[in-house]
């Protein structure tokens, strides 16, 4: 069995578990009637990307959802390295995978090193791999947990204020921790997984590669 497989049942029974008692209520939430964000129209030249990437969500990347209606993303606030405030938009023109972490989060812990590999092998100007962190009470703990498991590539970025969160949940993208989508160059979020994956495999690499049409 897979990591990224035991990662996935670890998931979604801790998952299960809040749910069944209540806990999810406060963190998790699910909002399927959502309305679409303005905005897709111009996200149209996106279609190209994600018709490219349909066939390539497989193996360890097979739970990704790809867009079939490329759209803007939610509008979010997070703080970037030496805490300054950013937002997705600050990324415009260079394709990123964001993710949605927390150390109390154990898929999450374990999928942070193939994150930080991911970064190192294809990081670049023209893509980065955002990882959020969302822990809302000790706010050095995240960055002391990352330095002693050596998680050297990621820049940080945090909302420990849990604002993130909330949006997140309304605009029905998170219903549980790790949460990873993908938004290309032009702004437009092209792939949503709710769940963890093995990031550094050859088949997440050879999908993101194809995101950003390096061959």
């Amino acid at each position: 069995m897979s990591n990224s497989t035991k990662s996935r049942r670890n998931w979604l029974a801790g998952l299960a578990a809040l749910i069944l008692t209540g806990a999810g209520a406060a963190w998790y939430g699910l909002a399927p009637n959502a309305p679409v964000p303005a905005g897709v129209a111009e996200c149209r030249a996106s279609k190209e990307t994600t018709e490219r990437l349909k066939s390539l969500a497989k193996g360890e990347v097979a739970a990704v959802g790809v867009s079939s209606t490329p759209k803007p993303p939610p509008v979010i606030a997070f703080t970037g390295p030496e805490e300054r405030p950013m937002s997705l938009a600050d990324f415009k023109g260079k394709t990123i995978l964001v993710n949605l972490w927390a150390t109390w989060c154990m898929p999450c812990r374990e999928e942070m090193p193939a994150l930080d590999k991911l970064q190192a092998e294809l990081g670049g100007p023209d893509f980065q791999v955002v990882a959020i962190n969302v822990d809302t009470r000790n706010r050095e703990k995240p960055k002391a947990w990352l330095k002693e498991n050596g998680i050297t590539n990621l820049a940080y970025h945090a909302d420990p204020e849990g604002k993130l969160l909330q949006v997140l949940q309304k605009s029905g993208h998170v219903v549980g921790l790790p949460t990873t989508f993908v938004v290309d160059a032009s702004g437009c979020e092209i792939a949503l997984l709710k769940g963890p994956a093995e990031w550094a495999s050859p088949d997440a690499i050879t999908f993101m590669k194809a995101a950003l049409n390096r061959s």
